[in-house]
């Protein structure tokens, strides 16, 4: 399933993107969700469905998807979304869910975190950098950015997508159609990566927001990463944290993966004794 919210223009423009799109044909269905009609996507193929959602919340603030009220029961959920950040530099992004601190401001449970898929996580990644962007494009980077802000309480595993970074970028066509088709292109590399079972799974710790050297692993290797922790929240770490990590990614964890350059001593000396109490393998991001 796929969520939009009418909580401002941009968000709205993105939806329009996905109504309006020339490649592929949403219907509009005979019931609602969140007080808000609901599109289907028509596909040749019925053995899976995506549909299209509209809440009045804000995406981050979304702490109950109400299916009790309605007659769906999405198996993944995709937040298209816009993005802001301080660099305001034009980007598409994709980013699992959670907050590390007790800090919520932007959403979310403290030290608490979604249910998501690293295979979505890493078709969302890989449906962007597969993608050709236009000439007026081409100034937008691709990133991956690490686990923060919410939702965090929903029961079905997610994944954001965003448009960033500033009003400028948000109201781009070519930007919106882009991440609509980027969307459903996502959905499609899901069920060829789980499918093929060809990845290897794993938990991130360290680097910076932007993650680099999972960045690098993900688009390079048969890596496929669900949630990552920064290096400056490491410190914040506790076992239950760390078994939320583990129960709440969708598939079994192969690896925690430490970017240990971008660790320092203390954070490992924190780190490494709190991750040698699960029975699963630590392996440093250049050892793949």
């Amino acid at each position: 399933m796929i969520i939009t919210s009418n909580e401002d223009k941009a968000s709205m423009n993105i939806r329009e993107k996905f109504l309006d799109s020339k490649v592929y044909n949403f219907e509009k269905t005979n019931f609602t969700w969140h007080e808000n009609p609901v599109f289907k996507l028509k596909m040749e193929s019925t053995e899976n469905e995506v549909i299209l959602g509209l809440t009045n919340d804000p995406l981050i603030f979304l702490n109950d998807l109400k299916l009790d009220k309605s007659e769906l029961n999405p198996e993944l959920l995709i937040f298209a979304s816009r993005h802001t950040s301080k660099t305001t530099r034009p980007a598409f992004l994709v980013h699992t869910t959670g907050n590390w601190t007790e800090e919520v401001n932007f959403g979310g449970e403290s030290q608490d975190l979604s249910k998501t898929s690293a295979l979505l996580h890493k078709a969302g990644f890989f449906s962007l950098i597969k993608q050709e962007f236009p000439p007026q494009l081409e100034k937008f980077s691709i990133d991956i950015e690490v686990t923060h802000h919410g939702p965090t309480r929903l029961e079905k595993p997610l994944i954001f997508m965003e448009l960033g970074s500033k009003k400028e970028e948000w109201i781009i066509n070519e930007a919106g159609e882009l991440l609509a088709k980027v969307t459903i292109n996502t959905i499609i590399k899901y069920l060829e990566l789980k499918e093929k079972k060809s990845d290897i799974i794993g938990l991130g710790f360290g680097g910076t927001h932007y993650a680099p050297n999972f960045n690098r692993l993900i688009r390079t290797k048969n890596v496929a990463m669900s949630f990552i922790c920064p290096k400056y929240y490491i410190q914040q770490l506790n076992k239950d944290l760390i078994k939320k990590m583990i129960r709440n990614t969708l598939e079994k964890i192969d690896y925690f993966i430490i970017d240990w350059k971008g660790t320092n001593s203390n954070d490992k000396k924190y780190l490494i004794p709190l991750l040698e109490e699960f029975e699963i393998p630590i392996k440093k991001t250049k050892e793949f």
